[in-house]
């Protein structure tokens, strides 16, 4: 099969390494790809919101099959102009993107089909959010409607921390339209995990558990990200907890969509909470989490294209379960200088290949260009190191290995990634 990926992060990265270990995989081409993507299959130079101009690559090209890596293009509806051209694509259409693309919809339908979650009230005023923060005067999260990378969630302990965010996305407009509506939510109070499933609208496919970490200091700290590091599995997913979490929470949440006319095929991400009343949402995705891919994929023994293949063509449920390697995995995100505020670019980046000579380590590329025989930083977030380990302990340590021969101007880590599963915070 000749395969398309399209994105340019360290979860293409992940995704396309994993793809060329299919034996149903002939050629990768990756759209635009990165400075680590263009040593494993060929860079395109189509920027990843391009619809048509993508689509019509694809036609050109004979690709057999087409996967989306980030929100943007779905939101866009790259996947229904792939359909309507007779392209094979893996990832959801313009409706159900919107579970991801307005915070709003998705806690709409949540409480239209009690899918549990925290308590919640939408706002388009900031004057009302403000009173309501009054009204409750206890710690909340302010969450902005669109797309904001990542970054549109702010966990406020105090009512002036709260209307801060309200300000900054309703009247400064840090995120654009997306700050157009807010959601103002109670805080949930526990242990959060990221459960990733792959679906045909009928049949649901866990992935590994994982748990990543958005803040970009130690300890989880200071503002959120769009990840500095994930591992899995997470000790705290029980499989019996997956079980209570796929039956009560995916399958209604697909059940739902269904309901609402929403053929829902690709992946869907579920940021759960752990809290003392069992597992909420948090958010959704509707595509595959980044940096949780990098962590997620180096433990998959079956085949990602097969199953990719039978999900686009509902026929998910020819596979029965997914086959893992039972060593878990880790990835340290290492930033530039500055992020997730401004940063710079064109920083050379050395100990590459000293690094991927490590034991069961992989160096994804995120944020990172070719020049000539250099590869140069070229984005926030640079790169995701991961390593596999016989246990959390060695994986921390292998991967932490690879990091420290790694370097670039301004490089920056959180050292304390994957502590959580040992019992470290």
């Amino acid at each position: 099969m000749r395969i398309l990926v399209i994105g340019s992060g360290g979860r293409e990265h992940a995704l396309v390494w994993k793809i060329a270990q299919s034996k149903l995989t002939d050629k990768i081409l990756c759209a635009p790809g990165n400075g680590g993507i263009s040593q494993v299959g060929e860079c395109v130079d189509i920027k990843a919101d391009d619809i048509s101009g993508l689509s019509d690559f694809a036609k050109r090209e004979k690709i057999d099959l087409t996967v989306v890596g980030p929100e943007a293009p779905l939101a866009k509806g790259i996947a229904d102009e792939f359909t309507k051209n007779g392209l094979k694509v893996f990832g959801v259409n313009k409706a159900a993107s919107r579970l991801e693309a307005s915070k709003v919809f998705a806690k709409e339908l949540m409480a239209k089909y009690g899918i549990p979650t925290a308590r919640f009230k939408i706002f388009d005023n900031p004057d009302e959010a403000n009173k309501y923060i009054d009204k409750i005067n206890s710690p909340c999260a302010v969450k902005a409607d669109g797309l904001a990378q990542g970054k549109g969630v702010v966990v406020a302990k105090s009512a002036d921390e709260a209307k801060r965010a309200v300000s900054l996305m309703m009247q400064d407009k840090i995120f654009g339209d997306a700050g157009k509506r807010i959601i103002v939510e109670e805080c949930l109070e526990g242990q959060e995990a990221s459960i990733i499933v792959i679906t045909d609208s009928k049949t649901i496919v866990p992935l590994a558990s994982s748990q990543d970490h958005k803040r970009i200091f130690d300890g989880d700290s200071g503002p959120n990200t769009g990840g500095m590091g994930a591992y899995s599995p997470a000790p705290i997913i029980t499989e019996k907890l997956l079980q209570n979490i796929i039956n009560n929470i995916a399958y209604p949440t697909i059940r739902g969509l269904n309901k609402e006319g929403i053929d829902y095929r690709g992946v869907l991400y579920i940021g759960i909470m752990l809290t003392r009343d069992g597992p909420k949402v948090l958010e959704y995705n509707v595509r595959f989490g980044d940096p949780e891919t990098q962590a997620i994929l180096p433990r998959l023994k079956s085949d990602l294209v097969e199953i990719m293949q039978v999900a686009t063509e509902g026929k998910l449920s020819k596979i029965e379960r997914l086959n893992w390697d039972v060593r878990p995995c880790v990835c340290v995100v290492c930033v530039s200088k500055g992020y997730p505020g401004d940063y710079e670019k064109g920083k050379e980046i050395s100990g590459l290949d000293t690094a991927a000579k490590i034991q069961d380590v992989v160096v994804f590329h995120a944020g990172t260009k070719k020049e000539g025989n250099k590869i140069l930083t070229n984005g926030g977030r640079v790169l995701g190191v991961t390593g596999l380990g016989n246990t959390t302990k060695e994986a921390i340590t292998n991967t932490y290995q690879a990091v420290g021969k790694i370097n670039f101007e301004g490089m920056y880590f959180r050292r304390d990634i994957g502590r959580r599963a040992i019992g470290g915070i």
